[in-house]
């Protein structure tokens, strides 16, 4: 698995080299970072792929596929699962989307191992020298989290498997991969801010207010809806605005929220009501009124203030894109393609809501007069 995931990281670390041959040390950390960046959502879409064709358990252990590295080994054991149960988890087809997602996210963790190896290089060098480069480093500190949390995402991906995709573990792995794309985004624009010479840009109290309040929301509103995803309840409401042809249909929320479970159980190993998987479908229907109507608020906040911009149009272009899969889910049966995007939408907003955090700060009343506003630092390569 190693020997994979080192093998499919040389290629992106070969494009950067080649790319930023006689770029600065810093330029080329910024594009590793942003590649990688890159590299990690198209994981977490992938991972939703994985996670929608009910490939989770494609391979029943872990880290390889019956004790192989590939299905190629594992072709017998395959066989004979698939033979017993056609449509079961473990045939040839899911044992490949469930080990080509291991072999992604190993690839993935290999450029973040290197991405702490190098930042930490550098800040070496750079106190070697008495501090005196033009250009300081980017902190080590944050690539040594973003290590971190790879590995923390690494073992709940392992629970995913021998825990046989409890609800829990499933939602917590989904919502560490979109941490991972915070930690990534962050490290990207803070790289091309040292590059650049900028600052953050300085916002009212007020719009800062209200964009931690709007993440913090989203947050929210992503945990409800990977709660939704790995309980199997986005079908429990078929209609739109009204659930079950009602304003208010039957739903056990004590089941329903109850976190510590198998899939289809209760904590007392009883199958799980119809109203609780209602409960979870409606209650992430309904946050997702507040949110979406306070993301768009917050987008033509943002609009107003020049720097910001770029954020606040994509904020609002991937609102209306959440809308749109998120209706099409309900009203389409869930189709796949929408629900892969519904997973990337959400992906997208945590990318652009850190974006707008990093890039910004609050006004100091005292010295906004004296102060002009600063730019935005620069999001790419």
């Amino acid at each position: 698995m190693m020997f994979v995931g080192v093998m499919l990281a040389l290629g992106p670390l070969a494009w950067v080299w080649l790319r930023t041959r006689r770029a600065t040390p810093l330029r080329r950390l910024h594009a590793l970072t942003l590649l990688t960046l890159f590299l990690t959502f198209d994981l977490v879409m992938f991972g939703a792929f994985t996670r929608l064709t009910d490939s989770g358990l494609g391979c029943p252990d872990w880290p390889g596929c019956y004790g192989h590295a590939s299905p190629i080994g594992a072709h017998a054991p395959i066989e004979a699962a698939q033979a017993a149960m056609p449509t079961g988890p473990v045939t040839h087809g899911k044992a490949w989307v469930e080990m080509v997602h291991r072999y992604l996210a190993t690839s993935v963790g290999v450029l973040i191992l290197v991405l702490a190896v190098v930042a930490w290089i550098g800040w070496a060098a750079w106190k070697a020298r008495g501090r005196k480069a033009s250009t300081r480093p980017t902190s080590p500190w944050w690539p040594t989290l973003t290590l971190l949390w790879v590995c923390l995402q690494g073992a709940f991906g392992a629970l995913t498997v021998t825990m046989k995709l409890f609800p829990a573990i499933v939602t917590l792995h989904l919502v560490g991969g979109l941490v991972l794309l915070a930690l990534l985004c962050v490290q990207v624009l803070r790289s091309a801010q040292l590059d650049g010479g900028t600052a953050p840009v300085a916002i009212s109290p007020g719009l800062r207010w209200l964009l931690g309040l709007s993440f913090a929301l989203l947050a929210l509103q992503i945990f409800l809806g990977g709660w939704v995803s790995t309980n199997y309840a986005v079908l429990a409401c078929t209609d739109f605005p009204r659930c079950q042809s009602s304003w208010w249909p039957p739903m056990n929320f004590r089941q329903g929220f109850e976190l510590w479970r198998n899939l289809g159980l209760t904590g007392a190993g009883e199958p799980i009501t119809f109203s609780a998987l209602t409960a979870i479908h409606y209650v992430h229907r309904l946050m997702a009124f507040v949110v979406l109507s306070l993301l768009g608020v917050l987008a033509w906040r943002l609009n107003r203030v020049a720097a910001l911009r770029g954020p606040s149009r994509w904020l609002a272009a991937l609102t209306g894109l959440q809308l749109a899969t998120g209706l099409s889910n309900v009203v389409l049966d869930w189709p796949l393609v929408a629900a892969i995007l519904h997973t990337g939408g959400a992906g997208a907003l945590v990318v652009v809501m850190t974006w707008a955090v990093a890039a910004s700060r609050t006004r100091n009343a005292t010295l906004a007069s004296l102060a002009p506003e600063r730019p935005v630092s620069r999001f790419s390569a």
